[in-house]
């Protein structure tokens, strides 16, 4: 039998009174959305966590519950991603995306077509202020005008 998550008031007009932390933490629950719907639709918080066991990557039924009424204050380990992510059959990526927008306020963009270095350095200039990134794309672009020199 599924244990449903409790009512956080998203949709409730009260929230105006809410103070604004508390209603940006109500707002930033994309990880326990996605334990909440799994559970929704029937799968209950005991079948998640044999699921997560059975990959490799044990969570407990009771951290499946937390994480479910958004209950957990830091973000899960890479381990405990894994099954989170096996438990709701999700991909990896997903589960992560959701885990870093709703405890990092990070939201993460899809580069396709290029490798994990691309990537990370992408990332990497992402988080830079605006300063440092123009440092880095002077750089780059003196790097490019030497190579057409030198060719």
């Amino acid at each position: 039998m599924a244990a449903s998550a409790p009512d956080l008031g998203r949709d409730d007009t009260s929230r105006r009174e809410l103070p604004d932390d508390l209603v940006r933490d109500m707002d930033r629950d994309e990880l326990s959305r996605l334990v909440r719907d799994a559970n929704y639709a029937g799968l209950s918080f005991g079948q998640m966590a044999e699921r997560a066991g059975a990959a490799g990557h044990p969570v407990s039924k009771p951290y499946f519950q937390k994480i479910a009424t958004n209950a957990i204050n830091r973000a899960p380990t890479p381990d405990l991603l894994k099954g989170i992510a096996a438990a709701l059959r999700k991909p990896l990526t997903v589960v992560q995306r959701a885990a870093a927008r709703q405890y990092l306020d990070y939201r993460a963009t899809e580069l396709a077509g290029y490798d994990e270095d691309v990537r990370v350095i992408v990332a990497h200039l992402a988080g830079m202020e605006r300063s440092e990134r123009r440092r880095w794309l002077a750089m780059m672009e003196a790097d490019e005008q030497a190579k057409r020199e030198t060719e």
